[in-house]
């Protein structure tokens, strides 16, 4: 990370960033201003938004908008380019999570988490894709440790950030011509409101405590951000939240079965503890929240329509 005063600038660029009412993707925008970034904050809390782009200054707008809903999103970047004039950066960054066992989750909320996670990050990718070939600018897909390293009772979660990063490899190579980058970053627990809404849950807590060093750690967002914007900004391929998950791409072959090993030890345990304290299969923290009260709404408006 560069010393503080010398970090390169983003001044007038415009950077869009997804899932940023809180949490990470706040952070990244908050951060991304104070570089002279101009930001299109994007994401299912107004509220929230409005705050976030009032804390970044003048020349940061917001969005209220499913990343699921294509034509929601394909009218927003509409509205972006026309209101900034370009798009240079575009930060997919919006998730939600659930926990449990696969045998007992609910297939809504299971269903729910692939389609934020990875479907999102599709439709996200395929709205603005035209604004960055028009810059030759950067798409920042943001995966997790979860892509490295896949974990019991993290199915959906796990499942979608593998998902990601493979289709931003693959986008990688389909933009590459038109001089577009397209980055990964990585990073394992850290401090946001969904990491500390699965610790609500006692069983996930213990669980993820029980993980080998450094992996059973929550680390703090503020240093996790600063290497994910150097990244962004320096527009890597690769980039890492923590110092030592570059590591674990050396060894991800081997993971899965040392991760078996010790799951046969201890999942059992762990599976009857889940389902004794009530089995909760809902989305996780604040943002889980909004994202439950999203796939709530075309609910709502069929009800009333009835």
């Amino acid at each position: 990370m560069t010393k503080a005063g010398r970090q390169p600038r983003m001044d007038g660029r415009v950077v869009v960033v997804t899932g940023a009412a809180r949490g990470l993707g706040e952070l990244l925008a908050r951060k991304l201003a104070a570089r002279g970034a101009r930001l299109a904050l994007l994401g299912l809390e107004p509220t929230r938004l409005a705050e976030v782009a009032e804390s970044c200054g003048e020349h940061a707008g917001w969005w209220e908008v499913d990343v699921t809903d294509d034509a929601a999103m394909a009218k927003a970047a509409s509205e972006i380019r026309a209101r900034y004039g370009r798009v240079d950066v575009v930060i997919a960054n919006a998730g939600i999570a659930t926990g449990g066992p696969v045998e007992h989750s609910d297939p809504r909320t299971f269903a729910r988490v692939i389609e934020v996670n990875l479907l999102g990050s599709v439709t996200t990718a395929r709205a603005f894709i035209p604004a960055l070939r028009e810059s030759k600018g950067y798409f920042f897909q943001v995966a997790s440790l979860a892509a490295l390293c896949a974990a019991p009772m993290m199915a959906a979660y796990c499942a979608s950030k593998s998902g990601v990063e493979a289709f931003a490899h693959s986008l990688r190579a389909e933009l590459a011509a038109h001089g577009v980058d397209v980055g990964i970053g990585y990073l394992s627990w850290t401090d946001t409101d969904m990491v500390r809404g699965a610790d609500q849950n006692e069983v996930l807590r213990q669980m993820r405590a029980g993980l080998p060093f450094p992996a059973n750690r929550t680390y703090p967002l503020e240093p996790t951000v600063e290497r994910l914007v150097d990244g962004i900004v320096r527009r890597r391929a690769h980039v890492y939240g923590q110092r030592w998950l570059p590591a674990m791409q050396l060894v991800r072959g081997l993971i899965p079965a040392v991760v078996t090993r010790h799951a046969r030890r201890v999942m059992a345990e762990f599976e009857t503890r889940w389902l004794a304290a009530g089995g909760d299969t809902g989305l996780v923290g604040a943002g889980g929240a909004a994202a439950s009260a999203a796939l709530s709404e075309p609910d709502r408006r069929a009800a009333s329509a009835d």
